[in-house]
């Protein structure tokens, strides 16, 4: 299934797993399947993503064991910052005392079909409520993809692709700078740049993502701050499902 089927409301992802190569490889084919995946290497660096916005997930799928905070001790700390579901991820039987902290328990490899299969067939996020990603957003549009391929050649499209990956770190940077200064109309303005350009390219994710932070708010200022610095962790990792979508599907 590619990432750009939009028949399916997801439950959005965040994969703690150290290992380099299961960590990317699990997370490309869960996003070529629709899902909305962050990443974090150890559990450390998972907490500190969920400190600045716990609901920046809505399933924890966690390798049993990894350096440092693990296993049972690092459910627990999550359990303290997310109501996420937990699910752990193993290329064997996890301890006794592990599967019992966690939600669900999945075999390395796991295929994207087990892992619905474990959740129950979830159509919606699990919180309940639609995401603020827009988890039923695809990568890349279709229809998009199909018109950029119709008029140039394969090159030129994975240019145009990079280019945009190019063009949302450097946005990033530039937000999160904005976000430090507390400089509304600056957020503002970056987010309609993004939502603009990469509405053109068919970066769905991304776009949807701009157009949340070009929004005016009437929230205080210190909600805005931590959802925007939330909105600017879904960028980064609607980016990099970006990023695995051209080097898995638009290839020279």
């Amino acid at each position: 299934m590619l990432s750009f089927d939009d028949r399916r409301k997801l439950p959005s992802l965040l994969l703690i797993d150290d290992d380099l190569v299961s960590r990317e490889v699990t997370a490309t084919v869960l996003t070529l399947n629709g899902y909305m995946v962050h990443t974090a290497e150890t559990g450390a660096a998972a907490l500190d993503l969920l400190a600045g916005d716990g609901n920046v997930a809505d399933v924890i799928l966690m390798d049993a064991q990894m350096p440092g905070v693990s296993g049972v001790e690092l459910i627990g700390k999550l359990r303290a910052q997310t109501k996420a579901r937990i699910i752990v991820i193993s290329g064997s039987n996890p301890p006794k005392e592990v599967g019992a902290a966690a939600d669900g328990f999945l075999l390395k490899p796991f295929s994207a079909d087990s892992l619905e299969k474990l959740l129950g067939g979830a159509k919606v996020s699990a919180s309940g409520k639609a995401s603020r990603l827009g988890a039923a957003d695809p990568v890349i549009s279709k229809e998009t993809l199909a018109q950029f391929r119709g008029m140039m050649s394969p090159g030129a499209v994975r240019e145009i692709y990079v280019a945009v990956i190019t063009d949302l770190n450097k946005r990033s940077q530039q937000l999160e700078a904005a976000i430090a200064k507390g400089n509304s109309g600056e957020v503002r303005r970056i987010g309609h740049a993004i939502k603009g350009g990469c509405g053109m390219a068919g970066a769905l994710q991304a776009a949807r993502i701009g157009a949340l932070f070009e929004e005016a708010s009437g929230e205080s200022e210190s909600n805005q701050l931590d959802n925007r610095m939330a909105l600017l962790a879904d960028l980064r990792a609607a980016t990099r499902n970006l990023e695995r979508i051209l080097e898995a599907e638009i290839t020279t």
